[in-house]
């Protein structure tokens, strides 16, 4: 692909190809994106522009259509959770993508392509050459754009955003004229009345493919579905119409060629709170729930509830954000001098409550003896570490003939024996290093998953090593 303003709109619309498959699977079947992006909102603009900022450079880079290709399929593999998913969603994509890169002059000869050279069909039915641009056309008594909106709209755009042309009755908008013209709209006045402004906007529309040849992306920005016949008019002159209309709290694009929408909250999504205020947050919820229902442990999933009506957020969004790899219960068990998790049975639900001292009530869990303060020796490496779990591991089976134990029970026991929690001390010896992974790394233990999660049993080599040590 060349670095010229044709690649470029080309890189461009490939990518926005990819993104469009992830809204599509988002909304319809999201167990096939890979686990670690089941939990993103694919159809919010914000989602859009980071996921073409990371795969931009990539695509930019390919020499060839091979090379494309394969970055293509690339990314589809690590988006979705299969080869096979991802193959077959490239197969889908792969007549539109070479005609995208049929559209896009090629390194080689990209210096004979001129901008008046007529390009190929590209992604939207038109030429993806430098020589379009859009137009966009509003009924500013009906919607009102300001610069977020209009930096939305331009990303949705396939050609540049050169022409805006706003509709009202100026002398009643107040100071909006002024504001207008200084971003750089071109200003047509209408008197009062009922549908004035639609009207003239319907009239000067149909014919601005003559006023601007070159045109060929209009917006057409109003919820007055009576201009549904300028639209159809602009379309069978070949344009591309973008339907711009105003629902509740949104802005609603639709694609009138391909049929495609896009979604824009005029509402700011709500800020994500630190881990510390998270955890504040959720210490509130279960007091007063404790407060209320006169119970010590409260379900999980009434505790989700109430987080997401209290603070218009879910958890998974939170811990998603903080810890990607991370799910929900994690963060309660992650934190054992803050929170205890019981969970009857397997497929039971599972409750919460608020960490006690004196041990937690019900608490299945034995309470282990503590060692005096000065007893217990420093832990200055992953050796040292493994050496401790070791020893916790042989006092909470000493007595079962049980030999695993859930590792949210020997994190919270670490916690209460050294005053830290696990993942944080592992996370001095390894960068992102998560609790099940050390364990995977040292000798002295075996990993075995469950329904309930992960457990641990020493390995026999070390059991051996205690047995005669004792």
């Amino acid at each position: 692909m060349s670095q010229t303003t044709n690649g470029t709109t080309a890189v461009h619309a490939i990518g926005d190809l990819i993104y469009q498959t992830l809204v599509s699977l988002y909304q319809n079947h999201p167990e096939r994106l890979d686990d670690r992006y089941q939990k993103i909102r694919w159809d919010q603009p914000q989602c859009r522009t980071a996921l073409l900022d990371k795969l931009t450079p990539g695509l930019s880079q390919a020499k060839n259509r091979d090379a494309l290709f394969s970055k293509v399929h690339g990314y589809l593999k690590s988006l979705l959770n299969s080869d096979a998913i991802a193959a077959a969603e490239f197969e889908r994509l792969k007549p539109q993508l070479e005609q995208l890169f049929d559209a896009a002059p090629s390194a080689e000869n990209s210096a004979t392509h001129s901008a008046t050279h007529s390009a190929p069909p590209g992604f939207n039915g038109r030429g993806v050459g430098n020589n379009g641009i859009s137009i966009l056309l509003l009924d500013a008594e009906n919607i009102q754009l300001d610069g977020a909106i209009e930096k939305f709209l331009e990303k949705i755009c396939h050609y540049p955003l050169q022409i805006r042309v706003a509709f009202a009755n100026w002398r009643s908008m107040g100071k909006k004229d002024a504001e207008f013209h200084q971003r750089g709209y071109q200003l047509i006045h209408v008197p009062a009345g009922k549908d004035s402004a639609d009207l003239k906007m319907a009239t000067v529309g149909s014919s601005i493919f003559v006023h601007y040849p070159t045109a060929r992306e209009v917006l057409v920005c109003s919820s007055d579905r009576a201009l549904i016949h300028l639209c159809n008019t602009l379309q069978s002159h070949g344009l591309t119409v973008y339907q711009v209309r105003k629902d509740k709290e949104k802005i609603i694009v639709s694609n009138s060629q391909n049929g495609t929408t896009e979604t824009y909250s005029l509402v700011p999504p709500p800020e994500i709170p630190s881990v510390e205020d998270f955890l504040t947050q959720l210490k509130g919820l279960i007091q007063e729930e404790q407060n209320r229902t006169n119970s010590p442990w409260v379900k999980l999933s009434r505790l989700s509830n109430l987080y997401r009506n209290q603070y218009k957020l879910t958890l998974s969004q939170v811990v998603s954000c903080h810890y990607p790899d991370a799910n929900v219960r994690d963060i309660f068990v992650n934190n054992p001098l803050v929170f205890a998790v019981h969970q009857p049975s397997g497929k039971s639900q599972i409750y919460v409550t608020l960490f006690q001292d004196n041990s937690s009530p019900n608490n299945p869990s034995e309470t282990l003896p503590q060692k005096p303060t000065d007893a217990i020796a420093p832990i200055a490496s992953q050796s040292d570490l493994e050496t401790a779990l070791v020893e916790l591991m042989a006092e909470l089976t000493q007595n079962s003939d049980n030999p695993f134990v859930p590792i949210s029970i020997l994190g919270s026991h670490f916690n209460k024996k050294y005053g830290q929690a696990i993942t944080q001390l592992i996370r001095q010896f390894q960068a992102g290093g998560k609790f099940p992974k050390f364990l995977e790394s040292c000798h002295s233990f075996k990993l075995e998953k469950t329904e309930r999660g992960w457990q641990v049993c020493l390995s026999t080599a070390e059991s051996v090593g205690l047995l005669a040590s004792e």
